[in-house]
C-alpha cells in the first residue's frame, strides 16, 4: 500500500493489528541476547517494539507513517517502557550498517520491486554475528482469505528470500501453514515464510 493508505489504516480507532506480539518473534525472541540494541523494521503500530523493550532490549522502530509510529509511542507509555522511533521508506531509504545487535520484521510487505531492497536494508543494519528474523506471508497466503495484501506483487516467493539470505548462516526457514490472530487483520490460518539467519 502507499504511505497515504497505510496513514489511513493507521489512523483508525484501536489497533489494526493488536497489541500483542506476534507468535513467531515471541518465540524467537529468546536467542536474542540479554540488553541487545533491536532494530524493528515495517513495525506499523509497535506491538512487537514495545514487546522487546519490555523485555530490556534498547529499540528502534522503523515505519513509513507517522500515524503509526504515533500510536506506538503511545503503546510505549501504557506498558512504561521507552522506544525509539523513526519514519522511513524502507524500500528506498537505507538505514545506517552494523547499528544493531539483532533486527526483526513481521509481515512488512511491499511491492517485489522493493522486496529485496528491504530485506537487505534490515541485514546489512545488523552487525557481524547479529541475528535477523522476520515472518511474512508468501505468494500462496491469496488463497486463504485470513489476511495480508490482497494481490501476489506485495506477497513474497520462499525461492526469492532463499537468495538473498544465502550468504548467511540460516537457523530457521520455514515455508508453510500457520495460524495468525492479530487484531483485526490477521485472522486464521494463513501461509508464511519464516527467516532466523546470523549474519
Amino acid at each position: 500500500m502507499s504511505k497515504d493508505k497505510w496513514e489511513s489504516r493507521f489512523s483508525e480507532e484501536g489497533y489494526v493489528y493488536g497489541t500483542a506480539v506476534n507468535e513467531f518473534i515471541g518465540k524467537m525472541s529468546e536467542q536474542i541476547p540479554p540488553h541487545s540494541n533491536v532494530g524493528c523494521f515495517a513495525e506499523g503500530e509497535g506491538r512487537n517494539a514495545v514487546y522487546l523493550a519490555s523485555l530490556g532490549h534498547h529499540v528502534t522502530m522503523y515505519d513509513q507513517s507517522t500515524a503509526g509510529i504515533k500510536k506506538a509511542k503511545k503503546l510505549a507509555e501504557q506498558h512504561h517502557v521507552s522506544i525509539e522511533t523513526a519514519t522511513k521508506d524502507l524500500t528506498k531509504e537505507s538505514v545506517g550498517p552494523n547499528q544493531y545487535d539483532s533486527a526483526i520484521m513481521v509481515f512488512g510487505h511491499v511491492p517485489k520491486q522493493g522486496q529485496q531492497f528491504l530485506i537487505e536494508n534490515i541485514i546489512q543494519s545488523v552487525k557481524t554475528g547479529g541475528q535477523i528474523m522476520f515472518e511474512v506471508y508468501s505468494e500462496n497466503q491469496i488463497n486463504y482469505k485470513s489476511g495480508g495484501p490482497p494481490t501476489v506483487d506485495n506477497l513474497y516467493n520462499p525461492s526469492d528470500i532463499l537468495s538473498w539470505i544465502k550468504p548467511y548462516k540460516c537457523i530457521h526457514f520455514y515455508y508453510g501453514e500457520a495460524t495468525r490472530n492479530e487484531g483485526s487483520r490477521h485472522t486464521g490460518l494463513g501461509h508464511v515464510i519464516q527467516v532466523v539467519i546470523q549474519k
